[in-house]
């Protein structure tokens, strides 16, 4: 039976997580790693993404022909992590991994990272024989998966992709994941003296409290559906009426037309309630982020993922999410796509961990899958 070299992978996920990669700021990251994938001997190359979004580097992209037929595999993980980034200490306990509480640890997603890594050198090493291999590590998944969104769509070279970058233990095969919509409404009222001569103003705090409260559907609308209102702001001072409120939310769902549809509930409810409310002027911002997907169960990008779990004991499960990922661009641009689990905890915050043996396994699965996608 294949086995990890737990060692040189503990030391080469520590040494990655121990690189700050910010996003937009991944170049640190990204040059190591592509040193890595050179080593594996892959050709390696970037895509223009990082200029589009003001990055320093962009998207890497890793390519290795086959010595055997097969189904081309596409594996991807993202190299940047939320703040505070600036580069983890690795902290091991009783068999978990954690940062030293000043950072986050930077398993979502460095694990998915080294996850593919290993999986790839336990390949070489055992002489397995291949079909093609595509590799893509990608920048500015956090705050929108903005990286994916402008990758090179035309440089995919596979016919099933897998993003490693789930929170369950390796065996989750996430096959659906929602799509997004973001708004901004700015509710503008008149500023005004709120001692002197309140009655000249109009408090567009209020109003948007009242149109606020007309919103009646929000949180958790069904099981692939939600709507959420994060974030609210405007005034500047106590003795001011204020002018201007921004409203900021997003919805969710993992179908389209309920996506649309309380879209439109949330934003036009807001806009006529602040209008009737006597708002001096209301506008409405609506950026569709991501689309959703929705992946057969017994489609083959599953099953190399169950014979992958198979082979390794481990317990495939299939199953939907309520986040974003790259995933739901590699399957807008037409390679079926399937989330990961790698093992990741309290993920976004500086008590993130991550079990050694869920680390160690994503190796596996990588492996596991390629080497059943070989005909």
């Amino acid at each position: 039976m294949v086995q990890v070299n737990k060692e040189r992978m503990l030391q080469e996920f520590k040494d990655i997580v121990a690189i700050p990669s910010h996003t937009l700021g991944e170049r640190p990251v990204c040059d190591y790693l592509k040193a890595k994938l050179v080593e594996l001997g892959f050709e390696v190359k970037e895509d223009n993404a990082g200029e589009k979004l003001g990055g320093n580097c962009g998207n890497l992209w890793a390519y290795r022909k086959g010595t055997k037929p097969g189904t081309r595999v596409l594996l991807s993980a993202h190299m940047d992590t939320v703040e505070p980034s600036t580069g983890a200490t690795v902290v091991r306990r009783d068999g978990v991994l954690y940062s030293d509480g000043t950072t986050t640890l930077g398993g979502d997603d460095k694990s998915g990272v080294e996850g593919i890594l290993e999986g790839l050198r336990l390949l070489q090493e055992n002489n397995v024989e291949t079909a093609d291999i595509q590799v893509l590590f990608t920048i500015a998944e956090e705050g929108g998966v903005n990286g994916s969104r402008c990758m090179e769509a035309n440089w995919l070279q596979a016919d099933v992709g897998y993003a490693l970058d789930g929170e369950g233990a390796p065996g989750e095969i996430v096959i659906g994941a929602p799509g997004q919509y973001k708004y901004k409404i700015t509710v503008k009222g008149k500023k005004a003296h709120g001692g002197v001569e309140p009655e000249k103003g109009v408090n567009a705090i209020m109003i948007a409290a009242k149109a606020l409260a007309a919103v009646k559907r929000y949180g958790r609308i069904d099981e692939e559906t939600t709507a959420n209102i994060g974030i609210i702001g405007g005034g500047f001072a106590t003795n001011v009426v204020p002018d201007e409120v921004v409203i900021e939310g997003d919805a969710r769902s993992r179908n389209n037309d309920k996506l649309a549809a309380i879209r439109d509930e949330v934003v036009n409810t807001i806009v006529h309630e602040a209008q009737a409310a006597g708002a001096v002027a209301v506008e409405a911002e609506v950026n569709h982020k991501y689309s959703s997907f929705l992946l057969d169960t017994d489609s083959e990008v599953v099953n190399l993922a169950k014979a992958a779990c198979a082979k390794f004991g481990f317990k495939p499960v299939v199953d939907v999410t309520g986040g974003g990922s790259d995933a739901n661009f590699i399957n807008v641009y037409g390679v079926p796509c399937a989330i990961l689990g790698t093992g990741m905890k309290n993920v976004h915050t500086v008590e993130e961990y991550l079990l050694e043996e869920d680390l160690y396994n994503s190796a596996l699965m990588v492996y596991g899958i390629l080497e059943a996608a070989v005909k």
